[in-house]
């Protein structure tokens, strides 16, 4: 819980400082870095049980974060960045899902990457 609160304390606090110099088209860019999703429709999805809403949804609260963070850095960082994220994401819905849950939660990841414009 301590390492959430850091991190979004150092996700305001970078937010602020990239903010003086931002122009509205990087402004939209950093929207698409929100990657929040509806939890109950996910669940639904993928058809999750109560424990492993509770753990897919804390491991989408750290994968949305680390996402708004790599939306502040230039192009080259944001792209390593994002695909770190994106990896370690895909590493704990593994180990989370079953072998469908995962294969529908993969196809869902990669056509929002995609319609965001991320991938």
């Amino acid at each position: 819980m301590k390492r959430m609160i850091l991190m979004v304390v150092a996700m305001l606090s970078m937010t602020t400082t990239f903010a003086e110099n931002e122009g509205t088209a990087s402004l939209h860019t950093t929207e698409a870095y929100n990657m929040t999703v509806n939890m109950k429709q996910l669940g639904i999805a993928l058809n999750l049980s109560k424990d492993q809403i509770e753990s897919v949804s804390e491991i989408h609260k750290t994968f949305c974060a680390e996402m708004m963070f790599a939306a502040q850095y230039g192009k080259d960082e944001r792209a390593k960045m994002v695909e770190k994220a994106i990896a370690k994401d895909v590493a704990y819905m593994n180990y989370i899902l079953n072998r469908e849950q995962y294969r529908k939660y993969l196809m869902l990841l990669n056509a929002t990457l995609i319609n965001r414009g991320i991938k």
